[in-house]
């Protein structure tokens, strides 16, 4: 059988636990017609990059399966119908990977460590963001309200 790798995005209003039911029926029917899935990942919340029917945001999962392409195109057929879906994706592929996908991967390297380490190391003595720069200090004790100004006659 062909393997495929399926993205599917569905509407930001509906909950994850939603998400993983529409999911769950998509499982469901590849592996009652003599499919297998390889992998199934949740990304989570995403931004999208133009909005798609009012929506800013969807919820992002990736399914690696095993299938023949009748159950395939029944399986799209499904996703193009429901509601709760905006858009998808099918790819056929050459081998069903098992390893986590570079999105996933990506979340594992970067943890909460590294990003207040970081939030840290820009902060300067007085917690503030850093030294001015070239602008100096401003000094906030002068009575004018700005540098050196030249007075009036």
């Amino acid at each position: 059988m062909p393997n495929y790798e399926v993205v599917l995005i569905a509407r930001q209003d509906v909950s994850a636990s939603q998400v993983e039911s529409i999911t769950d029926e998509i499982k469901a029917h590849i592996t009652g017609d003599g499919g297998t899935i390889a992998r199934h990942e949740y990304w989570g919340l995403r931004n999208l990059a133009y909005r798609i029917k009012k929506n800013r945001k969807g919820h992002y999962v990736l399914l690696n399966i095993d299938a023949k392409p009748e159950t395939l195109a029944e399986m799209e057929r499904r996703m193009r119908l429901h509601d709760d879906i905006l858009r998808y994706l099918t790819v056929r592929t050459e081998d069903l990977p098992e390893e986590p996908s570079i999105v996933m991967q990506r979340r594992e390297e970067r943890g909460r460590g590294d990003r207040d380490r970081d939030r840290d190391r820009d902060r300067g003595p007085r917690g503030g963001r850093g030294d001015r720069g070239d602008r100096g200090d401003r000094g906030g004790d002068r009575g004018d309200r700005g540098g050196e100004r030249a007075e009036r006659s």
